[in-house]
């Protein structure tokens, strides 16, 4: 956690200077803070610090808003939401324009783990999310999948090798390849060489 810089925001006071204090606390560098979405977003902006962790209820742009403004930029800031909101609409956003989503009454529990897998290219969820609200993220994005990607994702989890697949299916090396790129998107996975293969073990019932 050493070094890792945040910009931090939220409009209520005592809740900015807590979370400040407790991240300087994990030895966190906290570059800036701001009270409203505008003021965060341009902080981004100028600081470009790994990690930012946004109150969603921000006046003027909420954390959502300035994840899709800062994406649309290509800003590598990682975005973290910490809201007293529980919503399926905020939890669709995880791995595409935010990286993690902590709710309010966890935060400080779960915070310092948050970061440290969000640092490393993953992504986070509250654990008390995952109790309350709906969660069927791995269902949904199964769904988006074609019949040729579920196929070569049976084949992947078989250990096949790219050529082999191809052989296989009677296509081309590189349009399997070009369909592994799409099953990693779909699944919003990150683009490392075991990604699809760590993602089978952590998820056997996939098709069912």
């Amino acid at each position: 956690m050493n070094s890792v810089r945040i910009v931090l925001a939220d409009d209520h006071p005592l809740m900015l200077q807590g979370t400040k204090q407790f991240l300087e606390g994990l030895s966190c560098v906290i570059v800036a803070t701001a009270k409203d979405g505008n003021e965060a977003y341009n902080l981004i902006l100028k600081h470009k610090p790994e990690i930012a962790v946004l109150d969603f209820d921000l006046p003027k742009l909420n954390g959502i808003e300035i994840a899709k403004y800062l994406n649309q930029k290509n800003i590598e800031t990682k975005i973290i939401v910490l809201t007293l909101h529980k919503q399926e609409a905020i939890l669709k956003e995880v791995g595409a324009t935010i990286a993690g989503y902590l709710t309010k009454d966890s935060a400080l529990d779960e915070l310092e783990s948050c970061i440290k897998i969000v640092v490393s290219g993953d992504k986070y969820i509250s654990s008390k999310l995952k109790q309350t609200v709906h969660f069927d993220t791995t269902k949904r994005n199964v769904n988006q999948l074609t019949v040729t990607e579920l196929k070569i994702l049976k084949y992947i989890e078989q250990r096949y090798t790219s050529a082999q697949i191809a052989e296989a299916l009677f296509i081309s090396k590189r349009t399997v390849e070009k369909h592994r790129s799409n099953i990693i998107e779909k699944l919003s996975l990150p683009s490392t060489p075991n990604a699809l293969v760590l993602w089978l073990k952590q998820n056997p019932d996939y098709a069912t």
